[in-house]
């Protein structure tokens, strides 16, 4: 499995720590909330709730270096506007928001 990485906000950033700073802080102020938004969603089987939040936290994925996982998230978006839960695509979202959740820990 793909691991979180500061790369593509690194690159974003171009040396300066204060943008840097700036893109984590908004990633570990943002995500917690949209984590929550997501599982509630789940919970209700509202699927335009949870396409809405798989669209707004797939993006994080590639900004933290996720590519393949953010590619899964699409079709997962895309599934769910056609009012498909795939559990196999659930599952591989939620093991990546673990992973980020982890991450985050850590920067």
């Amino acid at each position: 499995m793909e691991q979180p990485n500061l790369e593509y906000i690194e690159d974003l950033a171009r040396g300066d720590d204060s943008v840097k700073d700036t893109l984590i802080n908004v990633i570990k102020s943002e995500f917690p909330n949209e984590e929550i938004e997501y599982y509630n969603s789940i919970e209700s089987k509202d699927f335009k709730k949870i396409e809405d939040n798989v669209h707004r936290i797939k993006h994080k994925f590639s900004i933290l270096g996720l590519e393949k996982s953010y590619n899964k998230a699409n079709k997962f978006e895309q599934n769910l506007r056609e009012h498909i839960l795939n559990l196999s695509e659930k599952q591989d979202f939620d093991k990546t928001l673990l992973a980020i959740s982890e991450f985050l820990k850590t920067i």
